[in-house]
């Protein structure tokens, strides 16, 4: 266990003094900033379409550190030491998901407080989205983290991560709007459980992306 949390806190120190975290939160709040302009002044307009918008911006920012995620540590020979220290894949592929969820989800749920100020989004649909976040971050981390290990050493990862991930996580999209909606129905717990299955499946498949990028 203190092994983990050591290479947990390698991941997060890495994000942070590599600039990894600061490029998705700055692209977040400057689609947060841009995006009053583009719709006008329209205070009901923004807060109706912000909180989707903000979905969306929250989707693609977990795109941008995909390139750092794994490749680094493959090309260190970071990985082959934890496989020869009997670190399985799916282990391996645990720790970088928890590294990025602390490094990534923080910081973007408090970049979220201020993306909504810039909107004029309501107080109480900032909850929801706050609640919404939280949840479909640790799916989004294994998504990128599963990606990642897929795309490590291909040319364009970052645009090809975009074509893979936009996909899969087009439910937590579609269940994280519609929490914001007028009439919600059960949006929050088809999230939820979307959510929990992706991030639990996320461990397995990156695991086997890292053993097949090894072969």
């Amino acid at each position: 266990m203190k092994k983990f949390i050591q290479l947990v806190v390698r991941e997060i120190r890495l994000a942070w003094i590599g600039g990894g975290i600061w490029l998705p939160v700055i692209f977040y709040l400057a689609v947060a900033t841009l995006f009053p302009f583009v719709t006008g002044p329209d205070k009901a307009l923004l807060a109706r379409t912000g909180g989707g918008i903000l979905w969306i911006a929250a989707l693609l920012s977990t795109l941008l550190p995909v390139e750092r995620l794994i490749l680094p540590d493959r090309q260190s020979g970071v990985l082959d030491q934890l496989n020869i220290r009997g670190w399985s894949d799916e282990l391996i592929a645990v720790v970088k998901i928890v590294g990025q969820l602390f490094a990534f989800a923080i910081p973007l749920l408090l970049a979220t407080i201020i993306a909504s100020a810039l909107i004029g989004l309501p107080e109480s649909k900032l909850q929801t989205l706050l609640i919404g976040l939280a949840f479909a971050l640790p799916a989004l981390s294994g998504l990128a983290v599963t990606i990642s290990a897929l795309t490590a050493g291909l040319n364009g990862a970052s645009a090809l991560g975009g074509l893979l991930l936009i996909p899969l996580a087009i439910p937590i999209l579609i269940f994280g709007a519609g929490t914001l909606s007028d009439d919600p129905g059960n949006a929050m717990q088809l999230l939820a459980a979307t959510a929990v299955a992706i991030a639990a499946l996320s461990p397995f498949a990156a695991g086997a992306a890292l053993r097949a990028g090894r072969n």
